[in-house]
Order: structure tokens, then C-alpha cells, then sequence
């Protein structure tokens, strides 16, 4: 058997985008990947990506973030390592040492959201959209 294609997501605090692609990628990769994700200064889940992604039936409730540097000092190996930063922030973004494929997406901090708590979660609903799709590429691209 194959071994799993290891697969890392990373952005700033491990509190939305990266979460929630390492989710997207759990569901959806089957036996075919191993999914984490980290953050540079891990912190707590976003509240709104707990709601947005239960829609998805995913449960985040009680999941923790975790600190890139962890996965460092655990001499864990990734073979591609995914950044979820927006560009305008990207000098932020944590890069993982080693030779893994590294792969940008830009995607906006829902941190950042304003309006009100409802807006906001509009808005984290189209991110999580996006990041289901762009996951279900990047599962469609490696298939190939």
C-alpha cells in the first residue's frame, strides 16, 4: 500500500483557514492523505468557523490550535506544505523548513471581517466555500 501524502496547512494563529482546509482535505482525501494544520502563534478557533463549518458537518467544538514550531521540533516531515495567507500579509505567514511542495493560497483573515456578527458570518460561510473548493483542486490536480 501506498503510503499517505502528507500535507500541512499553515497560517497565522491555526484559528480558521488553516483549520478548516485541513478538515476539508480529511473529508474529501480519503485514505489518500494525512492532513494537519498549524499557526504561527496558535491560538483559538474562530467561533464563526466552529458554526460555519458544523453547516458542513464538520464539529470543531473542542479542537485545538497548534504551533507551527511544535511540528518543527517534532522533526515532522510534510510533503507539501500550503500557506493560507492573504498577500497582504504573507511576510507574516510561518514557512515550514524542509524540501516539501510549497503551495500559496491567498485567502483572507476572517479576523479581519467587519460588519456586523451576521455579516461577518456570511462572509465566513463564502471563505469556507472557497477553501472547499480550492481543497477539492488541489485534490483533483494531484490525481491526475
Amino acid at each position: 500500500m501506498k503510503s499517505k501524502v502528507k500535507v500541512l496547512f499553515i497560517c497565522i494563529h491555526n484559528s480558521a483557514r488553516s483549520q478548516m482546509a485541513e478538515e476539508f482535505l480529511r473529508l474529501f482525501g480519503g485514505e489518500k492523505f494525512e492532513a494537519e494544520s498549524a499557526g504561527f502563534e496558535a491560538t483559538e478557533i474562530n467561533p464563526l468557523v466552529v458554526r460555519a463549518m458544523k453547516e458542513e458537518g464538520v464539529d470543531l467544538t473542542g479542537k485545538r490550535t497548534q504551533s507551527v514550531f511544535n511540528l518543527y521540533n517534532e522533526k515532522k516531515f510534510f510533503g507539501y506544505v500550503i500557506t493560507v495567507c492573504n498577500k497582504a500579509k504573507e511576510s507574516d505567514c510561518p514557512i515550514f523548513p524542509g524540501n516539501p511542495t510549497r503551495i500559496h493560497w491567498d485567502l483572507e483573515n476572517p479576523e479581519d471581517f467587519i460588519g456586523t456578527e451576521e455579516e461577518k458570518m456570511e462572509m465566513v460561510r463564502e471563505l469556507r466555500d472557497k477553501i472547499k473548493q480550492m481543497v477539492q483542486q488541489f485534490i483533483y490536480e494531484f490525481m491526475e
